[in-house]
């Protein structure tokens, strides 16, 4: 529990200091926001600052920082590390810069910033990237609630019904009529629960594994012995927890609803440390199940399981067990709650990304009906295969992660370059981008859905796309202000 506790007031001083010197670096004016100039009383819309982070915060977490950091608590101790120094250095610096990035270019989408500072090529690659991803997001984050409502009440299937319903309702309606209302309750919920499970935890007091005892995986070997690598399968499992590229296609949600940049950092940056102490919470619950004393329903969280966790199950079991009747319909209603409303973000951000591009005016419904048909139906397909193949959560939750970290590799370099040019420190995202580049290569050189390598050759490869990188970076650099 030291590691616990030295990890949260970490994180919170994070915030105070490391947050601070990021938005110096940034520095916010009080220019006109585009929720200002480009009113339109749909997507473009002031909303009090409270409010925005509420949303904000619900949107970026999911189930992510939640199911992740269950997975991730077989690394034992070692996700601490990645959790803390993630979210400060990597997480929230990716969330506050790409949200501000928006602001400035008047509430600009992801691929439209990837375009304006890596080019037109990358951006046409990155906005299919992107789409695909945001379904993905929507199928991933309606099956997992579904589940946990089924073993409260009902079939499965009815429960997918009822959220693809919501889905569609909430994509096509203003920012304000359903999203705005709802959102800050649903936060609170997950913030609720969140906070009564520390408060367990300090209660409870468990003897649990200290980082500086067990500085390596605790795990029993899995079937897969590829998924026990701390490095980079640890960096893929918690991803909502410590750094998310799809964060980044939300923050320009909210950034066409601030009415001022100054709230850019308790916004975004606030919103990431708050989601990193959501998944530092559930960490310490999961390794108290791993390994500590065996609790009612263990077998259902097997460490041998390994990559393939039962996460749904964890939070089920540890709701009911640990909070009570009350305590636990208010936890589970925030784990609901919170996939559901990314998932209906992910399909109005796709909407708006897809706009965007074809520069398709939003007011009118029949535009966009026209977006949304063709993802929905996407997504559907998607999940109907998900449904069949008896371990198809998993596996859509690994391309998911890996696809994830990846649109934070490219937002990552987005922000470096932007920094470069405006001669400012970009040694705080250059940093980020070249091991996030690292962990996802890697991972995609020695994953199984993948090219399934030896794991010296992957890790050779890993290096010389580091190298490479690297030197890709230093040489545009160096053309860029030779003439300068």
């Amino acid at each position: 529990m030291i590691t616990f506790v030295v990890s949260l007031v970490a994180l919170i001083a994070g915030y105070f200091l490391y947050g601070r010197f990021v938005e110096r670096v940034f520095g916010p004016d009080n220019r006109v926001t585009p929720a200002i100039e480009k009113a339109d009383g749909v997507d473009f819309i002031v909303l009090p600052s409270w409010k925005i982070f509420m949303i904000q915060f619900l949107n970026i977490a999911g189930t992510g920082p939640i199911f992740g950091a269950i997975m991730g608590a077989k690394f034992g101790p070692v996700a601490y590390l990645w959790i803390v120094l993630g979210c400060i250095f990597a997480g929230a610096t990716h969330d506050y810069l790409s949200g501000m990035l928006s602001v400035r270019n008047g509430g600009a989408s992801l691929p439209e910033l990837i375009g304006k500072y890596l080019g037109h090529t990358t951006k046409k690659v990155m906005l299919v990237f992107t789409v695909l991803l945001l379904i993905m997001v929507g199928a991933v984050f309606v099956y997992s609630p579904a589940e946990i409502l089924h073993n409260i009440w009902g079939d499965t299937t009815m429960w997918l019904i009822v959220i693809f319903c919501y889905y569609i309702i909430a994509t096509m309606l203003p920012i304000d009529k359903i999203i705005g209302k709802i959102y800050p309750l649903f936060a609170f919920s997950l913030l609720f629960m969140a906070a009564a499970l520390m408060v367990v935890l300090f209660v409870k007091w468990p003897t649990l594994p200290e980082l500086w005892t067990n500085f390596e995986n605790m795990g029993f070997q899995a079937s897969e012995k590829w998924t026990d690598q701390i490095f980079p399968c640890l960096f893929i499992t918690i991803a909502c927890g410590a750094i998310s590229g799809f964060h980044a296609t939300q923050s320009p949600l909210m950034g066409r609803c601030i009415k001022n940049e100054h709230w850019g950092r308790p916004i975004f940056y606030g919103a990431m440390i708050t989601e990193g102490v959501v998944a530092l919470i559930w960490a310490t619950v999961s390794m108290y199940f791993f390994y500590n004393a065996p609790t009612p329903g263990y077998e259902l969280m097997n460490v041998s399981t390994g990559f393939y966790t039962s996460a749904p199950s964890v939070v089920n079991i540890v709701c009911n067990d640990w909070l009570g009747i009350v305590g636990g319909i208010l936890a589970l209603l925030g784990v609901v709650a919170a996939p559901i409303t990314s998932g209906d973000t992910a399909f109005r951000s796709g909407r708006l990304i897809v706009a965007e591009w074809l520069k398709m005016n939003q007011r009118p419904i029949a535009n966009r009906l026209i977006i949304c048909i063709p993802m929905f139906a996407i997504s559907i397909a998607l999940l109907l295969w998900q449904i069949e193949n008896p371990d198809g959560f998993n596996t859509i939750w690994q391309y998911f992660g890996w696809c994830n970290q990846a649109l934070s590799v490219f937002t990552l370099w987005t922000i470096t370059v932007y920094l470069a040019r405006e001669r400012k420190p970009y040694i705080i995202t250059l940093v980020p981008a070249l091991f996030m580049t690292t962990v996802c290569a890697t991972f995609l050189f020695i994953s199984k859905q993948a090219f399934y390598l030896s794991e010296p050759i992957a890790y050779t490869l890993g290096a010389i796309i580091f190298i490479t990188a690297l030197f890709w970076f230093l040489v545009w650099h160096h053309r860029e202000f030779k003439n300068k």
